[in-house]
């Protein structure tokens, strides 16, 4: 709370968390807030590799008001949150050995009631191992390309989430430039948390996933093998092949014996 805060006093925090929030009651002063997440051991670099990076999106809350985000870099300032933006993740990726913090500044009101400054925030090891992020997530080019064959082999066997199925609806959020997918699942191999469930009646479970709007994405018919990531709770698109595509890369990888992990295929 900015009330136990000193007037233009600066509150230094770290965040440790791989992901969690932060809420500012009725900001005044400023807030200094250092990324140092605990990174697991399979985040270092592949020996011969480009380096390891870490990655943080966050994300502000629909009432976000009363101060300002920045990204502190070597001591440089760039805004990523003005006060009451927009509901969606901002992404940013810094090398280990780089100082960043996050700046949050309180801006001035006369009346401070009724203002709190609130965001969620994720920091990640491997995010630019990934094939795809989420719209806001690095301008990465990859996002929206097919993945190869390493990289679906690699998703099936890392992904937050497996679903076997095919597309019911494609909608467009032009204000988020994101699409969201909906899918009806025969079958669900893995998911982390219940991001596919049965609707109201007995039948086949059914959830959405997001990806950036700018790839495109339309419905069409077949069985496909969605993988992908959670982002703040919603599911993200990695790899999509259709089902028979995955089949055949998968056993050509049994033959030779470099599939990365065991999947049940039929």
């Amino acid at each position: 709370s900015g009330l136990s805060q000193e007037a233009g006093s600066v509150e230094q925090l770290s965040l440790h968390c791989a992901e969690g929030s932060l809420e500012w009651l009725y900001p005044t002063g400023a807030l200094r807030l250092r990324l140092a997440p605990r990174l697991p051991p399979t985040s270092a670099a592949v020996k011969g590799g480009s380096p390891p990076h870490v990655t943080a999106c966050i994300k502000p809350t629909g009432t976000f008001r009363g101060a300002q985000l920045y990204l502190e870099r070597e001591g440089v300032l760039e805004l990523l949150l003005p006060e009451s933006p927009r509901p969606r993740a901002r992404c940013f990726s810094w090398l280990p050995q780089e100082k960043v913090a996050l700046f949050l500044q309180a801006t001035p009101h006369p009346d401070i009631s009724r203002r709190i400054a609130a965001f969620r925030y994720e920091l990640r090891g491997d995010w630019l191992a990934r094939p795809a992020l989420p719209a806001a997530s690095l301008g990465a080019e990859g996002a929206c390309r097919p993945c190869n064959d390493t990289e679906i082999l690699m998703a099936i066997c890392t992904s937050d989430f497996v679903i076997r199925g095919s597309i019911r609806s494609v909608s467009n959020d032009a204000e988020l430039q994101e699409s969201i997918i909906g899918v009806s699942a025969t079958r669900i191999h893995r998911q982390k948390f219940p991001l596919f469930q049965a609707a109201g009646r007995p039948g086949r479970p059914v959830g959405s996933i997001r990806t950036p709007l700018r790839c495109g994405v339309k419905p069409g018919p077949g069985t496909f093998l969605f993988t992908g990531w959670l982002h703040f709770g919603e599911a993200w698109l990695s790899c999509a092949p259709r089902y028979r595509d995955f089949q055949r890369i998968y056993e050509g990888a049994q033959r030779t014996r470099q599939n990365p992990c065991e999947f049940p295929v039929d």
